[in-house]
């Protein structure tokens, strides 16, 4: 066998060599990378052409031949070999063959050490017909723990993820890990898995970040580059996760939205809206309001919802505390001066002392007679109007008037018993509980018609006074040698001691109505021609009794 030039385009196929398939483009395209790089460097194998040719024949390095063609050399290196019986089939079989690829390890050797001797990357990559993102993928190796190289190239690579892993690991970390899954005689495979999830870090990435520049700087946060991502995308990361979370922190503080809030999120990732918010999945409305929130990945994410209607408060106070709703949701909610316990509370007492002014109090007929109009009029009265005019009462006011009869179904009484019966009708109907049986404001004008207010109990006690906010229950101190203190418990513990040997009423628990209600009350009841022809002709009821009628009671009852 001897070396000799010659003209690659005078060489001919071997119809018998190993290799039928077509090489791939992009191993054909490594390959005249090569040859336009450093030339051919290993020569074909030759052999001249039996039967009486005067040709060559191509035993091994077809591919050589067709890229040295292609990269336009005249003349290349060739070894000459005799010729065989079997036409150089053996030869090409063992040279394709016996070839091992390079494994990853020894790649990136190579490749430091021809950065060693001035290559740079670009060179190399061209070189190699590799990109440059490649080239720097096998230099990352130079991050890897030796011994751990030393295993990797006995063949046991870890997987491309799992390489990134261990590679983007600082050499004292890879220490602690390899001492737990280094290799032993009974266990020779290493656990390359066990390996990267020893060394795995969370990593969040500059495609996620809503900051800028300025906050990264702020918080010191390095990106490092992903050399195994996909070359399309940004894959520069930090593992600095807290600085990360920071950074979006603040740039959702500086850009929260109006009727916008920050918001937590669950372990899984989802968004904690406030208690009793309904998520808008639709198109917002400006009334709804957005929470901004970091999802597993760190990224900020924003939703919308909206709250519950904040319920109206009765009269003026209700219309005050609308107006001072939170725009976010939250209802700001101003305490009473008495809670509805309270309230409650003085209904009670309010009924208990009205039963007892009209068992026991001095009152005039004709007053007693007003009073029964009064009690039919009370909202917790149930009167059914019939078609022919007739007015049933509720059964339990029944007993009152049977008393009224004799044995024989006739009416007989004496003034005493209709007394008896009056008052225990009034005491059955008038009602100041915040129930349903609240006769409303006709009880507040019976008894402070009869004097009720004397019979109203001693509210000094802790149990009512602990209804009482704090300027209302300053205010009850006034006119008392008790002076309000720091802490509301120990005004209202000064209070029931004061009122222990005295008696004291809360002004919100006396019986006269306040005037605009009694007004606006009377205003709403008082007749009308119109309205009442109207109610007749709706009702089939009697017209009231005209001033001719009236005359005639009058004398009727004298």
């Amino acid at each position: 066998m001897h070396l000799m030039k010659v003209d690659p385009r005078a060489l001919k196929e071997n119809p018998d060599r190993a290799r039928q398939t077509k090489a791939t483009p992009q191993a054909d395209a490594l390959l005249l990378a090569t040859i336009k790089a450093v030339g051919l460097v290993q020569p074909p194998v030759i052999t001249p052409e039996a039967g009486g040719g005067n040709g060559y024949i191509i035993n091994a390095g077809h591919r050589r031949v067709k890229q040295a063609i292609a990269a336009g050399l005249e003349e290349i290196d060739v070894l000459v070999a005799d010729a065989s019986n079997d036409n150089g089939a053996m030869r090409s079989m063992i040279e394709n063959i016996a070839r091992e690829p390079l494994n990853p390890v020894d790649q990136w050797r190579a490749i430091e050490r021809l950065v060693a001797l001035d290559w740079t990357e670009e060179a190399i990559a061209i070189a190699l017909a590799l990109n440059v993102r490649r080239i720097k993928q096998l230099r990352l190796l130079a991050n890897v723990l030796p011994a751990m190289l030393d295993h990797m190239a006995k063949g046991d690579m870890p997987d491309e993820r799992q390489l990134r892993t261990i590679a983007a690991a600082s050499i004292d970390e890879q220490k602690e890990v390899w001492k737990k899954h280094k290799p032993s005689k009974g266990d020779p495979q290493v656990s390359w898995w066990s390996v990267a999830q020893g060394l795995q870090k969370k990593r969040m990435y500059a495609r996620h970040a809503s900051f800028g520049d300025d906050l990264a700087q702020a918080y010191g946060i390095e990106w490092v580059e992903d050399l195994f991502a996909p070359a399309d995308e940004d894959s520069r990361y930090t593992t600095n996760v807290e600085a990360f979370l920071g950074a979006q922190q603040e740039w959702m503080a500086n850009n929260l939205p109006k009727k916008g809030i920050i918001a937590e999120s669950t372990n899984w990732g989802e968004v904690k809206l406030p208690p009793k918010a309904e998520r808008v999945h639709g198109k917002p409305t400006k009334s709804d309001c957005t929470a901004m929130y970091l999802d597993r990945d760190g990224r900020v994410q924003s939703v919308h919802y909206r709250m519950p209607e904040p319920r109206k408060a009765k009269g003026k106070a209700g219309s005050d505390s609308d107006s001072t709703a939170d725009e976010v949701g939250v209802v700001a909610k101003t305490r009473p001066d008495v809670t509805r316990k309270g309230v409650e509370m003085i209904g009670d007492f309010r009924t208990d002392a009205l039963r007892e002014a009209l068992g026991r109090a001095p009152i005039e007929d004709d007053t007693l007679m007003a009073l029964l109009i009064l009690a039919f009029a009370g909202q917790n009265v149930s009167v059914t109007t019939g078609s022919g005019g007739v007015y049933y009462g509720h059964s339990r006011l029944a007993k009152h008037a049977a008393i009224l009869f004799d044995g024989e179904g006739k009416l007989a009484f004496d003034m005493d018993t209709l007394r008896v019966a009056a008052r225990s009708m009034l005491v059955d109907v008038f009602s100041c509980r915040e129930n349903a049986t609240n006769s409303g404001i006709v009880a507040r004008i019976a008894g402070a018609t009869v004097g009720a207010d004397g019979f109203l109990p001693n509210m000094g006690t802790d149990d009512f006074l602990s209804c009482l906010a704090r300027p209302a229950l300053e205010a009850s101190c006034k006119d008392t040698p008790v002076l309000p203190r720091q802490r509301v418990k120990d005004t209202r513990a000064a209070l029931v001691e004061h009122f222990k040997e005295a008696r004291f009423v809360h002004p919100a628990a006396l019986f006269a109505p306040d005037a605009t209600a009694l007004a606006a009350w009377l205003s709403s009841n008082t007749s009308s021609e119109d309205g009442d022809e109207a109610d007749e002709e709706a009702d089939g009821a009697t017209a009231e009794p005209s001033d001719e009628d009236g005359e005639a009671f009058r004398e009727a009852a004298e």
